[in-house]
């Protein structure tokens, strides 16, 4: 049985996304990304112009005339989405936590590539793989695919302490985006469309990153709330890491203290982009308060121009 409150969750979101999927992001979506190749769709008499090595030889020989091969680009692709849902996924102190703004971007993406009648794949990840959905087409495999990231609850985590005391569901422990990575290769054999939903708040996954690009077309999504970039002046107060439970008093009164931390997250988000820029990524930061219709808009736009221009 479904929650009465995921299912309303879903309608929401299934309302909103595929229409803003249809409205806004289908002219853009559909040139930003290139298809498999050419596939043979038939052979036609030889015209004046045509490249010779496009003749069908064994064809020309049984009809007494020449004829060549009609390819067509295989617009068809797979879009495989790989979340982290780590436990710092539940933060957000704007409009929704992380675990929110990725369904919305998962079901967004998702809705886009169903309307171009791609396939659609999930991987759920934590400090573990947590889920991974083959990929499928159709809008009743969407609703599947955002239903796993809504109502997702951890493997480690037994049923009746699988929700705080506020019914807040728990989420796995730590992120491991090198676990995520290698799965999407282990996972996707033909080249795909994977974008990388996750707040990046990890290390070590340089190489398999590297050798993901190697293989598929890779987007990061980095999910960014305010409170991620710098402390709010609000004096003593205690402080919890949702990954490892950690708590530390920190005195956030102290202009040095805000000033080490906002300097600290900074060169971190410094070389993440610089990171991505290296591998010649197109990476989308997202906002827990603001739209996230907009950056993946802009995002395929800058996509659909280079592709138009080479």
């Amino acid at each position: 049985m479904i929650p009465k409150e995921l299912l309303a969750a879903l309608r929401t979101i299934e309302i909103h996304t595929a229409h803003l999927a249809n409205e806004q992001l289908s002219g853009t979506y559909s040139s930003s990304f290139k298809g498999q190749g050419l596939a043979f769709r038939e052979v036609r008499p030889y015209q004046p112009g045509d490249d010779v090595r496009t003749i069908d030889w064994n064809v020309s020989a049984r009809m007494n005339e020449a004829f060549v091969k009609v390819f067509v680009e295989e617009r068809e692709m797979t879009v495989m989405l790989v979340v982290d849902l780590s436990a710092s996924a539940r933060f957000g102190t704007r409009r929704a936590p992380k675990t929110r703004v990725a369904s919305e971007v998962a079901a967004l993406l998702a809705f886009s590539a169903a309307r171009n009648n791609d396939r659609v794949g999930l991987i759920v990840a934590t400090d573990r793989i947590e889920r991974i959905v083959r990929p499928k087409k159709g809008e009743k495999h969407v609703m599947r695919v955002v239903r796993e990231i809504l109502g997702f609850e951890p493997s480690w985590a037994v049923p009746e302490r699988s929700r705080d005391a506020h019914g807040v569901p728990l989420l796995g422990a730590g992120t491991d985006l090198k676990a995520s990575l290698e799965a999407l290769v282990g996972v996707s054999h033909r080249r795909s469309i994977a974008f990388l939903v996750s707040d990046f708040f990890d290390e070590g996954y340089e190489r398999p990153l590297a050798y993901a690009v190697a293989k598929h077309d890779v987007v990061p999504v980095v999910l960014v709330d305010p409170r991620d970039l710098e402390l709010p002046d609000v004096g003593l107060a205690s402080f919890e890491d949702l990954e490892t439970g950690e708590t530390v008093l920190v005195d956030t009164s102290d202009r040095r203290v805000r000033a080490h931390y906002a300097d600290a997250m900074k060169r971190l988000g410094e070389q993440r982009r610089t990171l991505f820029n290296k591998l010649g990524l197109d990476s989308v930061e997202i906002e827990t308060g603001g739209s996230f219709v907009r950056p993946l808009r802009d995002l395929f736009a800058r996509r659909a121009r280079r592709v138009h221009t080479r």
